[in-house]
């Protein structure tokens, strides 16, 4: 697919524009509706400054976001969720039906096949390609920690993590799960994973950025990542907290903003990469029978009036209320592929950028393809 870039919130796509090219595993709303998103590797997203902002349920199918939880999101259809958004574009009308069938073949994916989809965003006539930016700090201890985060961070993007993959089949080392449970754990390292990374990581960056001192900085990231990191130990990443130790531990020798924001930002990334690969393998499937009911209100004024006419029969006590009818089941939702964003500048023409997206679940644009090479 094609999306063309507006001047909306210039900084925002400027800012994807610049990380071009890039792959990443492409995801689905589990709870807003018809939305596809991903993780961008792109820093700093986490802060730039996005003036304009929407409510998603109100604006056109088809609209392309940036946010500051290193999503690159997609509108394809229904939303329910109120959620403040900011736009940076929108998939050209030629490509709608080709977003509608990559949403749902998406969705598929992360609901009940597992199998991985993953997106490539590129510029529009441009080769594609993958890279992880790698920032730097000034000490070399703190660099050193930065470098290995971002070559784990690089082993997983594209890779389910192991660990994860062990956890969501029952290899869990510490036993973690009562009576040899395992959704239990799932759902809990599911809760800690997705703030651990959008809020405490990302919240502690733009803190950061705003000039909160470096000393409530070091206290603040004591304060928050230590106690779910240990958790998630626990529950079988290790990995995660063997790295929050270190991090923790060096805290005393990042010396400047800069240096602590590198830090910072390279945690949120990995992190939010485990969170990714985690909703794609969590068995969302076996809550299938759990449907939404399609009228709440008709559902409560039907179960209210058959107890009622119960209660009222029966001579010497009330007979047993008549079970109301089961609700008809909702239908599923699907969710969108990933879309190439285009290009931006200020005070530039917006252009376009093209998106492929694998494997073959979805539909696919070879790089080699004269129309997705189209020049803008």
């Amino acid at each position: 697919m094609t999306a063309e870039l507006d001047e909306r919130n210039a900084d925002l796509a400027q800012g994807l524009w610049d990380a071009l090219p890039y792959r990443s595993l492409q995801g689905h709303a589990l709870v807003a509706g018809h939305h596809l998103y991903h993780v961008a590797p792109i820093h700093s997203l986490l802060h730039l400054p996005a003036p304009y902002r929407v409510d998603r349920r109100t604006v056109p199918d088809g609209t392309v976001f940036c946010s500051r939880l290193q999503h690159l999101g997609i509108k394809y259809g229904e939303l329910t969720e109120p959620m403040p958004a900011t736009p940076i574009g929108r998939v050209v009308p030629e490509d709608t039906d080709a977003l509608v069938a990559a949403g749902h073949a998406v969705w598929d994916a992360v609901y009940t096949t597992k199998r991985p989809v993953i997106a490539e965003v590129r510029r529009k006539g441009e080769p594609g390609g993958h890279s992880l930016p790698r920032l730097h700090a000034s000490d070399p201890a703190v660099d050193g920690l930065i470098g290995d985060l971002h070559a784990e961070t690089e082993r997983i993007w594209l890779q389910a993590p192991p660990e994860l993959v062990d956890l969501h089949e029952g290899r869990i080392p510490s036993r973690a799960g009562s009576f040899e449970t395992v959704m239990t754990t799932l759902l809990f390292v599911n809760g800690e994973t997705r703030p651990l990374g959008y809020s405490c990581y990302g919240g502690l960056v733009r803190a950061a950025l705003d000039g909160m001192p470096l000393d409530s900085l070091r206290q603040m990231a004591r304060l928050m990542a230590a106690t779910p990191a240990e958790f998630l130990g626990y529950c079988g990443l290790g990995t995660l907290w063997a790295f929050t130790r270190r991090v923790l531990d060096s805290l005393d020798r990042v010396g400047d903003h800069e240096d602590f924001v590198a830090l910072m930002a390279h945690m949120a990334l990995y992190v939010n990469c485990l969170g990714g690969w985690n909703l794609h393998l969590f068995p969302w499937q076996a809550g299938d029978h759990l449907r939404r009911v399609t009228d709440p209100l008709d559902a409560t004024t039907a179960t209210t009036a058959t107890t009622a006419a119960a209660t009222a029969t029966g001579g010497g006590g009330a007979e047993k209320p008549t079970k109301p009818t089961k609700p008809t089941k909702a239908g599923k939702s699907g969710r969108a592929g990933a879309g190439k964003p285009g290009r931006t500048g200020a005070g530039k023409a917006a252009g376009r950028a093209g998106a492929a997206h694998s494997p073959t679940t979805l539909p696919t644009s070879s790089p080699d393809d004269p129309i997705a090479r189209e020049p803008a």
